[in-house]
Formats: structure tokens, sequence, C-alpha cells
């Protein structure tokens, strides 16, 4: 497998670099949950983004590579299942795109045009109206809705759903690889400059070491979430979501005891990744449903 990217896919990813760095730090009059991320999904509309990976010189991979680079933003922007999950939707369905997962509150739903209600293994498409979903309160760093009208349901036959699923799961791993190396560099800008018994936190041997075990399993994410997307096949997407939620638990816990008491206010910008971690969680049956669906598409268990 050759992630060598062609001098297109550069440019492109070199493009939205350009614009992702206008929303990576958080503004500091900001003392919420979560950012906005309307301007910066804006600015990704009018260049024709959320498309790429229909164009075939880009495909899954290059949409993937867009994902990660925007989950590092500290605005939290509807753009993983609108680039990835949208373009294997049969027919024409708007953007943004949202996840309602056994009647729970779900990421973006308030403000959805489209949204995959998922119950049990049924997976049904709806076009919402503005009365049907209503924004809730989270500690999460998304902006969270549920659904709370009856809007008419498409159900997907049951290949086009495991079609829908697959490529869920690897969104799902994109952009948590984004998040998980986002709070990384944030906490590594923490232990460099924060001090005690006068030296940087960062020279200590105990914390270089969870460092480095965290930059290891956030590499491990990164690469699983690139082959499925490449590869586009079942058993990779459900090892690299499997492996983003498992890591993705750790990694918060992690980060966050490396803060001290600074990782528990809302004055440091890791929450604006840690906790839309914890959001991606328990998404998709969280890692028991991904643990039986490696065991179903990686080892023919049932």
């Amino acid at each position: 497998m050759d992630f060598t990217l062609t001098s297109d896919q550069t440019a492109l990813t070199d493009a939205i670099d350009r614009i992702a760095q206008q929303f990576d730090a958080k503004p500091t009059d900001f003392h919420g949950f979560a950012l906005s991320g309307a301007a910066l999904e804006h600015q990704l509309t009018e260049g024709e983004y959320f498309d790429i990976a229909l164009i075939p010189e880009f495909g899954p991979l290059t949409a993937a590579l867009a994902v990660e680079r925007l989950a590092r933003s500290a605005f939290a922007a509807e753009a993983a299942l609108s680039m990835l999950v949208r373009p294997q939707l049969p027919g024409e369905w708007p953007r943004p795109v949202a996840v309602v997962e056994s009647g729970r509150p779900g990421r973006f739903v308030a403000t959805a045009k489209t949204l995959i209600v998922i119950d049990g293994e049924r997976i049904s498409l709806a076009r919402p109206s503005p009365g049907d979903v209503e924004a809730v309160e989270s500690l999460y760093a998304y902006p969270m809705g549920r659904l709370v009208g009856s809007p008419a349901l498409t159900k997907l036959s049951a290949a086009d759903a495991a079609n829908v699923r697959k490529w869920m799961r690897v969104a799902l791993a994109a952009e948590a690889a984004g998040l998980i190396q986002a709070a990384i560099d944030s906490t590594v800008e923490h232990l460099s400059i924060r001090k005690q018994f006068g030296r940087p936190l960062g020279t200590f041997q105990a914390l270089r070491h969870r460092m480095a075990e965290c930059a290891v399993l956030a590499g491990g994410v990164r690469l699983l979430a690139r082959k499925a997307a490449f590869s586009g096949n079942d058993g990779d997407a459900a090892l690299a979501a499997l492996h983003a939620q498992d890591s993705g638990t750790r990694m918060a816990y992690e980060m966050h005891q490396m803060l001290g008491a600074m990782g528990m206010t809302l004055e440091h910008p890791l929450h604006l990744w840690t906790y839309r971690i914890k959001a991606l969680l328990s998404e998709l049956g969280g890692r028991g449903g991904q643990a039986q669906a490696v065991a179903t598409h990686c080892f023919g268990k049932p």
C-alpha cells in the first residue's frame, strides 16, 4: 500500500490545510464547550471540497486525509459524514449529515438536512423539517441535537445499509485520528511550557514514556483509518473504528491527567478535542459493536 500523494492530492490537502489553519486556535474570550464550525463549513462548501471523494483523482483516501486535518481544528465542523458517507448514499441527499442512533441525541442533528437513522440492523434516511429536530445542551464539544418529530423514512436495502455502516466506521476513524493528534499537540505544548521543580514537565521521563505510548496509539489510528479509506474493505473499516474507539478511551484520560487541574478547566482548549473524542466512543455500538464487526468481517465469526 503506497500512501505517497500525487501532485493533485498534495495541492488539495495543502488548500484544506490553509483553510483549517484559520480555525485551529480557540478564541481567547471563549470559555464554552463547543465552537461552531459554521464558518469553516461555509468555506469548504464554497470550494466544493465536500465532494472530493467522488473525483477519481482524489477518492476516499484524500477525503479521509481532509477529514483528519479538519478534525484538528478547534471548531467542530460536520465534515466526516459529508465527505466519506454521503457519497455512498443511494440518490441525492443534501448536507449537513447527522446520525440518530437508537433515538439518542447526536452530533449536528439540530442543523442536519439529512439524517441517517439507525435502529438495530436497520438504517433509514430522512430529510427532517425544522420542527423535527431540536438542539440540546451537552458537555460534548459538538453542537448536539435530537430527533423529536417523525419525518418520512427511506429504508435502505441490506446491502446499502452494510455499505453505509462501513463508511461510517471509516469516517469515525478518520475523525478520531485528527482529534487524537490535536489533543496530543495541545498536551505537548502544555508540557513544554509548564514548569515544575524548575524544569518543564516534558523533561520528566515518566511523562515522556506516556506521551510516547500515546504517539504510537495515534499513529496506529491514523494508519488504520487511511488503510480503510484506501481499501474500502469491511474488515479494515471495522479494525480502524475499533482501534479508534479503544485508543480514544485511553487517550482522553491520559491527556487530561498530564494537564492536571488545568485539564479540568474551560480556559485550556484540550476539551475541544477530548470531549469530541468521548462523543465518538459510543457511536455504532461502541467498542463492543466494533469488536463484533471485526469478528464477523475479519474472522468469519457470526
